[in-house]
């Protein structure tokens, strides 16, 4: 007898997920995943940092500690520590109560409860979505219940970000309408409004009483600065509006399968963020009951011992300046080879990943030719690049684009 499932169809790969798969089984000694969102060192292998060893070392030897379930919302110690991380330290939405705060499943996690919060409470449904955006945003809202539409981010012709149709999308958005917007280091592109620009972003979304949900997933990673890339987040705070922003730990604490995130919501009052909390509870209960222990028990050690956190910065830092130094490495190898265009947004960009501006044909062609893996749209992960390997990238660059000149 034909099972119940026959019917059911092969999905297709994860098209960012998948390169990973593709590159695992190429044989070639020279080649290159550039797909994949995760740091590496400059002999390419993952990196765990150094003070999370001895946070994890500390945690282990502590024989007093056991393995009970956390409450629904997470670690409250990790909770605080994580609000204060995003919004800063002396944020008068943390004196005076107004955030409330759930430990979630990094920032996937954060996204989807945030997500499902707002289906079930707000009364607008349609989120805006820079286009592009990172891929899951799409499924994530839309499995929630929520109606996704997208605004102008990027111009392909600059490689920069397109301020004029940004505004003028968000202002044609319907009142109330949710807008996620990258808190830094935009995933795919690497483009970044100024602060300019986002200090005429906030007036619009105020303006328009549109409600701002942050995507927060390389705070530290983008600048090498947590306070510089927080600095979009905490403008919106300042002025006393309400907000949604999702939190990871993955990229900054190199604490990817740990899956240690937050969701914190910025209230106008303490009797709405104590409210907003319960029903917090209500989402999370069903979905997951409670989250997990270990990774944000790192985390909170981390953030509360003035030395470990000093010495987080300066490893954070490091990573950051790595791939800051790929940049420019890339950069003067196709300056000097000559490759035909303007390769001056490779610099521009911020953050893990840089928007090449390569079609999917030359990106088809260097992963036959120069067995270099990347996803189609010719987003490249910078943190995959060393030293050694920038050279073997410039000549791909350089072969797709004169080839198809």
């Amino acid at each position: 007898m034909d099972s119940v499932f026959a019917a059911i169809v092969q999905a297709p790969e994860d098209p960012i997920l998948g390169v990973t798969v593709a590159y695992n089984k190429d044989q070639s000694p020279v080649k290159l995943n550039l797909g994949v969102g995760a740091y590496r060192t400059e002999e390419g292998k993952p990196l765990v940092l150094n003070v999370v060893r001895k946070a994890e070392q500390l945690l282990v030897n502590d024989q007093s500690r056991v393995k009970e379930y956390l409450p629904i919302l997470g670690l409250a110690e990790f909770n605080k520590l994580s609000a204060k991380l995003i919004l800063g330290d002396d944020s008068p939405a943390i004196q005076e109560n107004r955030v409330a705060t759930a430990q979630c499943l990094s920032g996937t996690g954060s996204l989807r409860v945030g997500a499902e919060f707002l289906a079930k409470h707000y009364n607008e449904r349609t989120i805006y979505i820079p286009q592009p955006s990172w891929g899951n945003h799409l499924k994530v809202f839309t499995m929630a219940g929520l109606s996704v539409k997208t605004y102008s981010y990027y111009d392909p012709t600059t490689r920069g970000l397109n301020f004029q149709g940004l505004l003028e999308d968000l202002g044609a958005a319907p009142a109330g309408a949710i807008v996620l917007l990258h808190a830094c280091a935009h995933n795919p592109t690497g483009v970044d409004p100024t602060v300019e620009q986002w200090e005429q972003i906030r007036q619009l979304i105020r303006s328009k009483g549109l409600l701002p949900f942050f995507d927060s997933a390389y705070q530290g990673f983008a600048s090498g600065s947590l306070d510089a890339d927080a600095q979009p987040v905490r403008m919106f705070v300042a002025d006393g509006g309400e907000c949604f922003i999702a939190q990871s730990y993955a990229k900054n604490m190199g604490l990817y399968g740990e899956r240690v995130g937050a969701l914190s919501i910025v209230c106008k009052a303490a009797d709405v963020a104590s409210r907003v909390e319960s029903q917090l509870k209500l989402v999370i209960r069903p979905m997951y009951s409670n989250p997990p222990l270990h990774g944000a028990s790192i985390a909170s050690t981390i953030l509360k011992n003035s030395d470990m956190y000093n010495e987080w910065k300066v490893e954070l830092k490091a990573m950051a300046d790595r791939i800051i130094s790929m940049r420019k490495q890339l950069f003067d190898a196709l300056t000097a080879k000559g490759t035909p265009g303007d390769w001056s947004h490779i610099i521009k960009q911020i953050g893990m990943f840089t928007f090449t501006g390569l079609n999917s044909d030359q990106v088809a062609f260097m992963t036959k030719e120069y067995h270099i893996y990347m996803t189609s749209d010719g987003r490249i992960s910078m943190a995959g690049l060393s030293s050694s390997t920038v050279p073997h990238l410039a000549d791909a660059i350089h072969a797709a684009v004169t080839r198809s000149s």
